[in-house]
């Protein structure tokens, strides 16, 4: 089947990602739809999603937030349009906004793709390969996740040991239960910056964060960087690259959302 490559189990992947493109969101809407999918998966009623868009200005707690990493009052949090939603996802307090490309993959790692390392892995390497094209080199450093540039030469990565002045393009927090995921990754392609301000993101004070807007002036439309994170992050867990469906005008309704994944699948 064009598509399966066989890992190092012998196990061979024919399974499908299909992807959503759902536009800019509010956050609180898509976290509810994630559980509803996110429950369907692990009941095996869909198969593996890949939800893709932005949000609306939110900043969102992890399960190890700390609330001094909040740096503003939540009623000016609200003056400033930003909403602040409690999350299940692992990492610290973190922000969302348009100008990010956000990805949910809700997938079945098992049976042979159970190493929560090694996924954090796969989402900071399609990360690292959206942004290439645009003139960024990244990578990762260590005991810090997410994905990393040097703003000092933000054209090349020169690995962890030789960056001058790391600043923070993405960000990586996951649940998983059963091995099936949930949450995902955050890339800054044009974001608005002065955002972070009202947080410590990550929890990480001393490092800057940055977009690919910030580093080189490159623009990367969003739609077309989610077509590419579906390709990219199908191909680094070993999928078939599945429908790409533009829902972005579309009510988001669980169930039909679901009707829709499992038409790509009968398709297939």
């Amino acid at each position: 089947m064009a598509g399966t490559r066989v890992d190092g189990t012998g196990i061979a992947e024919e399974r499908a990602l299909h992807a959503l493109w759902l536009g800019r969101r509010p956050y609180a809407t898509l976290y509810q739809l994630q559980l509803d999918l996110f429950e369907r998966r692990r009941a095996g009623a869909i198969g593996d999603t890949l939800l893709l868009l932005e949000h609306d200005p939110t900043i969102t707690w992890g399960r190890g937030a700390k609330a001094e990493h909040l740096l503003v009052s939540e009623p000016q949090l609200a003056e400033q349009g930003v909403s602040m939603v409690r999350t299940d996802r692992g990492g610290d307090i973190t922000l969302h906004a348009p100008g990010q490309l956000v990805a949910y993959p809700i997938i079945e790692l098992a049976p042979n793709q159970r190493d929560v390392r090694k996924y954090v892995q796969v989402l900071a390497e399609t990360m690292r390969q959206l942004v290439t094209p645009h003139g960024v080199g990244a990578g990762t450093l260590p005991d810090l996740i997410g994905l990393w540039a040097d703003a000092e030469d933000p054209v090349r990565w020169p690995g962890a040991d030789h960056c001058r002045r790391p600043v923070k393009l993405g960000a990586i927090g996951v649940r998983l239960s059963r091995w099936t995921t949930m949450h995902g990754f955050a890339l800054n392609l044009t974001t608005d910056l002065k955002l972070f301000r009202l947080i410590v993101p990550c929890g990480i004070r001393e490092h800057g964060v940055a977009s690919v807007e910030s580093l080189t002036g490159a623009t990367p439309s969003l739609r077309a960087s989610a077509a590419a994170a579906h390709r990219i992050l199908s191909h680094e867990l070993n999928r078939r690259v599945g429908a790409f469906d533009d829902l972005s005008a579309a009510p988001l309704d669980a169930e039909a959302l679901a009707a829709r994944l499992n038409s790509f699948s009968t398709l297939a």
